[in-house]
């Protein structure tokens, strides 16, 4: 069964298509690029960006526990099962009273224990707590600050409020409390338990598997000759995180395309990030393998610094592979340039606009493309954190921020910002 629609604003046809692959039933979208999007450097920044956002579809839909829902992406709105309240509520601690007074006090009602059986008399009051059962007839809640008791007798002025909520003054069975699209907040849990939802529909979490190429690359302990630490697959897990995916795998493999093929193939992921084998060296084998998978590539380079051999495709099973250069400074530029927005899209979240701020400091900006510089943000401005280079994290692991600079940039000059994970 196939489903096409198009992203609307997106400036490609975006059509979608539904098939059940090894997940199940997985949507994804391909986009159409506009002719000679792409050349030698590769794709513009904001339009692989763009690409990256619009082409993947949502994910489809799935009943979860509240608690388990708390960070997904409401697919279907969030209804009130019950009235809330559910009763006439006392707003505050007191005594319920009808007509006027002095009134004699002629009973307690404390939340959670049944209400007061029959109507209140003109003249009759009776104790109660915040958020019992309001007895029918009373008119108003005195609060104990407001009033004197005297042996069986309370006395006071009831003042404008009444505090009593009324029954469904806030929602009535089948009103929409929280339209879908939105994130689950801790208040729209809150709000979903109050109105007597056990459960909510939200957008299923996309799975990502990274794998890490390389046989230079090693786990752990201190890197010997030749030998370098991975960096990447904790980059790629905590910009997942932060876009509302799930990391569900890790694998570490030689510079080989066939087992590089293999791991693609056998990922239990809806998204698999590569890293290491997007350039073109003879160790880089993600052009051919997607060649080979018959997966259409959408993004074959970046006209950015650093981060230009990335790469996104998308195979015939919905199955999106993200391609991220080997060095450290560069995959993280690349994760926040496609890897980001992509998962985002499959979890049904739409990416925060960046901040642009005016931006201090010195850099080459690139005369092809953009320039991502890690920035410290301060007094209202972003100031250029010195000494980045591709293979180094040590100026990004002090910033906030990465600045897209653009090819006349100078500073002082505004800039986009992107906020580091």
């Amino acid at each position: 069964m196939e489903r096409r629609s198009s992203h609307a604003g997106s400036g490609y046809g975006a059509p979608v298509t539904q098939r059940r692959g090894a997940l199940g039933r997985v949507t994804y979208a391909t986009a159409i690029l506009p002719p000679a999007s792409q050349s030698a450097h590769g794709m513009p920044w904001a339009q692989a960006r763009a690409v990256a956002t619009t082409a993947p579809a949502a994910l489809g839909a799935e009943r979860v526990p509240l608690a388990a829902s708390a960070g997904r992406v409401l697919a279907a709105p969030v209804r009130a099962l019950v009235a809330a309240p559910a009763f006439d509520t006392a707003a505050m601690d007191g005594f319920a009273v009808a007509g006027c007074g002095p009134w004699r006090v002629a009973g307690r009602v404390l939340a959670g224990r049944p209400g007061w059986p029959g109507a209140l008399a003109a003249g009759e009051a009776v104790e109660i707590a915040t958020g019992a059962v309001v007895p029918a007839a009373a008119e108003a809640v005195l609060p104990y600050e407001t009033c004197r008791v005297d042996g069986g007798m309370v006395s006071g002025t009831r003042g404008a409020k009444d505090h009593i909520r009324r029954i469904g003054e806030d929602a009535r069975p089948g009103d929409e409390l929280v339209p879908s699209g939105r994130i689950v907040t801790a208040a729209v849990l809150g709000a979903a338990a109050q109105a007597g939802a056990d459960e909510l529909t939200v957008h299923r979490r996309p799975a990502v598997a990274v794998l890490v190429t390389g046989d230079e690359v090693v786990t752990r302990g201190i890197p010997g000759a030749g030998q370098v630490r991975d960096a990447l697959s904790p980059i790629a897990a905590a910009i997942t995180v932060r876009a509302g995916g799930e990391p569900v795998e890790c694998r570490f493999l030689p510079d080989d395309a066939g087992l590089l093929r293999t791991a693609i193939e056998t990922a239990p992921a809806d998204v698999v990030v590569v890293t290491g084998s997007s350039s073109a060296g003879a160790a880089d084998h993600l052009t051919s393998v997607l060649a080979a998978l018959g997966a259409r590539r959408l993004i074959d380079g970046v006209r950015c610094r650093p981060g230009h051999p990335q790469a996104l495709a998308v195979t015939a099973t919905g199955r999106w592979i993200v391609g991220l250069p080997g060095n450290p400074f560069a995959g993280l530029v690349a994760g926040l340039t496609i890897l980001e927005p992509v998962v985002a899209a499959l979890a049904g979240r739409t990416l925060p606009a960046p901040v642009t701020l005016p931006v201090v400091g010195a850099t080459h900006p690139y005369p092809e493309g953009v320039r991502l510089a890690p920035v410290e943000i301060c007094g209202g401005q972003a100031r250029i954190v010195p000494g980045a280079r591709s293979g180094s994290l040590r100026a990004a692991a002090t910033a906030d921020a990465l600045a897209v600079l653009h090819p006349h940039w100078a500073t002082g000059n505004p800039a986009a910002l992107l906020a580091l994970p």
